[in-house]
């Protein structure tokens, strides 16, 4: 008996070195990854995934890995995470943002080609990426999707269009590529605003008469038809 209880004690004992050896190794290996994150060390990140390390692994703020390789700018990992077969590339961080939408947003164009071949979230109800590109004004990114179908007219919450996002924050070339892809520039929000409400409360004399001049070639063409 006496034998028994010592062997169950050696065994729980190596049980538990096991177990405390393992939990400092993921520790290290925790704050090994998201350090390298930060300072966008692709082959730290790269050794830890190879070894089984998740790259879903949110971090002290419960933010995707992922979405943090934007936050620091690290993109360099963020493609690399973004590539691996397990990633979860339509997480959204505290404000509902994907990682697709933020890159509209600063328009890194490859990475946004990258996330759209592998099929990340284009349309989804509320704001969406073609909103984020139209804000920041960037017409590749803005072609991109809507080449792979992204709804032209899609509504946030509030019923704004990427076409009053590009009005006001946007540039002309955004607002000129929106309208010639048939963007509807009378179409108004919950509030009542058009497009070229968004260009005038934004101050933008370029954007207010490329909509001026649609609208009135749109009321020209209906009197026609009369």
């Amino acid at each position: 008996m006496l034998i028994n209880y010592f062997h169950k004690l050696i065994k729980n004992v190596v049980l538990i070195v096991f177990i405390s050896f393992n939990l400092s190794v993921s520790a290290g290996s925790y704050e090994d990854f998201f350090n390298a994150i930060r300072n966008d060390e692709v082959k730290v990140v790269s050794s830890l995934l190879a070894r089984g390390f998740d790259p879903n692994t949110l971090n002290l703020n419960a933010e995707p890995a992922i979405l943090n390789c934007l936050v620091h700018s690290s993109f360099q990992t963020f493609e690399l995470i973004a590539k691996h077969p397990k990633t979860q590339l339509n997480v959204r961080n505290t404000h509902g943002e994907s990682p697709l939408m933020l890159l509209s947003l600063k328009g890194h164009l490859q990475l946004a080609k990258l996330l759209v071949s592998k099929q990340a979230d284009i349309n989804h109800p509320g704001w969406t990426p073609l909103h984020y590109a139209a804000t920041g004004g960037h017409v590749e990114i803005i072609q991109l999707l809507l080449d792979e179908s992204a709804y032209i007219d899609a509504e946030s919450p509030n019923g704004s269009t990427p076409l009053m996002m590009a009005a006001r924050y946007g540039n002309l070339k955004s607002v000129q590529l929106l309208l010639d892809e048939g963007a509807d520039f009378q179409h108004k929000n919950q509030l009542g605003l058009n497009a070229l409400d968004f260009a005038m409360q934004g101050k933008r004399p370029d954007a207010i008469k490329l909509l001026e001049a649609a609208m009135k070639l749109s009321k020209g063409d209906a009197n026609n038809q009369k």
